[in-house]
């Protein structure tokens, strides 16, 4: 699956911390293909047990987390263990069938 990140388009270049869950049943190779997000800036990636997080080359993988975490299974669950770890979530998507996810990042 390939995860297009890009901020909103009232930000020019995204330059805050970011965390991602990436949960699926089975799994996955997350490719990550993003676009003007400051290099440097800490970004976190945890992804369910068995995937992995690929980047493009000269991505800002250098500063960029990867973590296999074990997930509670059902969506509510998980939401709610996001927002008691990291006090907000801002974004929730569930999709049962994708190749391409596009997120815009941003205030």
């Amino acid at each position: 699956v390939t995860l297009h990140l890009n901020p909103i388009s009232s930000v020019h270049i995204h330059q805050k911390p970011l965390v991602f869950l990436l949960n699926s049943p089975l799994p996955l190779v997350w490719k990550l293909k993003t676009e003007r997000l400051a290099p440097g800036i800490r970004r976190v990636f945890f992804v369910s047990l068995g995937s992995v997080v690929q980047f493009e080359k000269g991505n800002f993988s250098s500063s960029a987390e990867t973590e296999e975490k074990l997930f509670p299974e059902k969506n509510e669950h998980l939401l709610q263990w996001a927002q008691k770890e990291y006090g907000a979530v801002t974004s929730f998507t569930e999709l049962k069938i994708s190749r391409n996810i596009y997120i815009k990042v941003g205030e």
